[in-house]
Order: structure tokens, then sequence, then C-alpha cells
């Protein structure tokens, strides 16, 4: 009964706070030609922040963040595992950089929720179209050229908490066309909140790791394939390492 009502007000906010928040949104879409790029990122990801912390809350879990002082200045492109539906939640609270992020098409046909994430910058993908893959990688290019930090789950999909899936290769190709860093991040705990608990939320420990970035130079130096493996291979390895710790 704990975790059922745990549910109802994790999901009961979300469901009350999104149309509450439009007014906001009209409010800082009209500050958008007085206001530099960083600094109208920075104001739109005040409000998903408090909707992301408060939903983080509401599940009564813990979190552990290490490694901010790895985030250089200006745009970067952000690569995280993705280990369950609270990984977006978590990044946007506890990253302080600004981002948009890729996502699969039918979050679009929710059009509140499809409007704040826009103006964020997020990219919409349709996973059963080659030409929306191809689409979305160029869209990430443009957005990241002009001064936005995006983040990529490179697995594609959730892995449940049932170890690191592999990475599709686009975003090597998207760092080299935009010549920016690539910031690795992990994320260890997510999954306990829900995918592993029959979808019902309960509290959890989660852990996250933002690793020192992977260099410009080391991307346009390197092979396509060598920075795929390297930064899978950081990413695993320290994975790795914070799933025993959290035994």
């Amino acid at each position: 009964m704990t975790k059922l009502y745990t549910s109802l007000r994790t999901f009961g906010f979300l469901f009350a706070y999104l149309p509450a928040s439009m007014p906001i949104l009209h409010q800082v879409k009209a500050q958008k030609n007085e206001l530099s790029i960083e600094k109208y990122d920075e104001l739109v990801q005040q409000t998903p922040k408090r909707w992301a912390s408060g939903i983080l809350k509401r599940t009564k879990s813990t979190f552990e963040v290490t490694g901010l002082e790895n985030i250089p200045t200006g745009p970067v492109l952000f690569i995280s595992n993705h280990e369950g539906n609270f990984d977006i939640p978590a990044l946007i609270t506890y990253i302080p950089k600004p981002f948009g992020f890729i996502s699969k098409i039918e979050v679009k046909k929710i059009p509140l929720i499809a409007k704040w994430m826009t103006e964020m910058n997020c990219i919409f993908l349709d996973r059963t179209d080659r030409r929306s893959a191809y689409q979305s990688i160029n869209d990430t290019v443009k957005q990241l050229r002009t001064g936005h930090s995006i983040l990529m789950f490179p697995e594609g999909t959730r892995n449940k908490g049932n170890g690191l899936g592999q990475f599709k290769s686009g975003f090597v190709r998207i760092a080299k066309d935009a010549g920016i860093p690539i910031v690795p991040i992990v994320i260890q705990g997510t999954s306990n909140i829900m995918e592993k608990n029959n979808n019902k939320i309960r509290a959890a420990k989660v852990q996250i790791s933002i690793l020192p970035s992977y260099s410009v130079e080391s991307i346009q130096m390197n092979d396509s394939k060598i920075v795929l493996e390297e930064v899978y291979s950081i990413i695993s390895n320290r994975y790795f390492e914070m799933s025993i710790n959290s035994k």
C-alpha cells in the first residue's frame, strides 16, 4: 500500500504541475530575444528542474553526485547509460548545465510536455524511420553548434538495471561534426525506483558520476570506432565499480 501511495503521489504531481507551468512557459518565451543563448537556456531549465526535483522528492530516494567539476564551459555532448525512466529527472535535477535530450517521438503527442521539451532544445526521434534517425543526427549537430548542450543515451533504450547495453555509434559522428567535447555520465540505481519493482515506485539509492571529458582533440584525432570503444569502456568500468559499491 505504501508503494502504491508513493506512485500515486509521484505521478499526481507530474500531471498537476504541467498545466500549472504553462503561464510560466509563455513568460519565458517572451524573453527569448532579450537574452544570450546561455542565459535563455538557464531560464528555460528552471521550471523543468523544479518539476524534476519535485518528482524525485516524492520517491523518497537519495542521490549521490560526484564529478561536477568535470563539466567544462560551453556546449557539450553528455553521454550516459540509461537505466530507467527516472534517469532524465535525476540528470535534470543534478546537472547544473542546461541541456536538451533526444527522446522518442511518441512523447511529442503529449502537448504540455512537448512544448517544454521543444524549448529545452530536445530532439524527437522516430526509431522506426531511418530517415528520422539521420535527421536527428543533423538536428543535434545544429543545436550543439548553436551553443546548446545535449544529452544522449547511446544504448537507445532503458537497460532496466540489467547491465550496460551496446552503444550505437551516432553520438561519435555528432561530436566530430559539431566539434565539441563528450562528457561521460554514469547513473546507477534509478531502475530500483520503478523498473525492478513491477513499475511501482519505491525509495532507492542512486549514484551519478560525471567523468572527465573526452576532448575535442581526441575525438577529431581518433577513428570513430576507437572513440566509441573508449567512451564505452570509460562508462562501463565506472558502472561496474558503482554497481559493486552499491551492494
